[in-house]
């Protein structure tokens, strides 16, 4: 049973890579890569239940928390139905867009910088090092450059510090995260091609 998983797995991916280099297999990609959504459609459908069927368990039991797992499901449940009547263009899913999921991101946001300095800041009371002194002024910086100040802007932050750092220095470390990432994606694509890793036989 694990050879069989093992060689339909590396037929599919052999037959989706080739497509992109002969036209005669760009056919066969396609049905295989809408096989592949399909399939990852009914997997998150999947996921969404066992959420909601988890925390309405804990609703039931009236367990601690189950204050937010009723508001998550109700949420969810309640978003689910509103993009299925009124469709994801409509103006009122673009106003809970606007209204609730984006001011929640950058409230999550400000909770992880003031994270980041805080620990920023016990990592210096231990050992002051290089890096962590650059990262602690980095913060400094990129925040009194973008946030509002009650006496006004600084200077040449808003202007020329924090656009080079973010568009410099930030980009450039993005570039190497990024490609290690895509480095790591193709190795572990190319393990699991040849048959050297089989997650979809157990080992």
């Amino acid at each position: 049973m694990r050879i069989f998983t093992a060689v339909i797995a590396i037929a599919a991916g052999i037959l989706v890579l080739g497509g992109y280099f002969f036209p005669a297999l760009a056919d066969i990609q396609t049905l295989l890569l809408n096989w592949a959504i399909i399939l990852a459609g009914m997997a998150a459908l999947v996921g969404i239940f066992n959420l909601i069927s988890v925390h309405t368990d804990k609703v039931r039991r009236r367990e601690k928390g189950s204050t937010y797992s009723a508001i998550l499901v109700i949420a969810l449940v309640a978003t689910f139905v509103f993009g299925l009547i009124l469709r994801p263009d409509h103006s009122a899913m673009a106003i809970l867009m606007s209204g609730i999921i984006i001011p929640v991101e950058a409230a999550l946001m400000g909770l992880l910088t003031v994270s980041l300095i805080y620990a920023a800041i016990r990592l210096l009371r231990r050992r002051a090092d290089v890096m962590s002194i650059v990262f602690l002024i980095t913060a400094a910086l990129l925040i009194l450059g973008s946030a509002t100040l009650p006496f006004g802007n600084i200077p040449l932050l808003g202007t020329l510090v924090r656009p080079w750092i973010t568009q410099v220095l930030a980009l450039g470390g993005a570039r190497g995260i990024l490609i290690g990432v895509a480095l790591g994606t193709l190795t572990t694509g190319l393990r699991v091609l040849f048959g050297a890793d089989r997650p979809y036989g157990g080992n």
